[in-house]
């Protein structure tokens, strides 16, 4: 159950940087041009939504060993935007049982 809680404190923490992390420009007067969400339950859920200044965002989750000793969710998604140098960065990620797990062009890798 900790686990559980604690990678969806991540996933909302991550959110929420996205959404404060625009820097004070133009971008504050963004709009958001598209917004899903498709709660299912039990089963997992579906989100997504993109902004007018390039910021886009999906996510799905969903929970692995229903009912077992070993529950947990398990979330993979990626985000994008526009960098200060015009550059769109992309990362994609998994969360898991493993942790945090992002991936994109411009992170560092951490040796084998």
């Amino acid at each position: 159950m900790l686990f559980k809680t604690t990678v969806f404190a991540v996933c909302a923490l991550l959110f929420a940087s996205l959404i404060n992390a625009a820097p004070v420009s133009s971008d504050g007067e963004a709009t958001v041009v598209r917004y899903d969400v498709d709660n299912i339950g039990v089963d997992g859920y579906n989100t997504a939504y993109e902004t007018s200044n390039g910021i886009a965002a999906q996510e799905q989750g969903e929970i692995k060993n229903l009912g077992s000793e070993n529950e947990a969710i398990s979330v993979k998604g990626q985000y994008q935007y526009i960098g200060p140098d015009g550059v769109t960065y992309s990362v994609s990620y998994i969360a898991d049982e493993n942790g945090f797990q992002p991936q994109g062009a411009h992170l560092p890798v951490a040796p084998q």
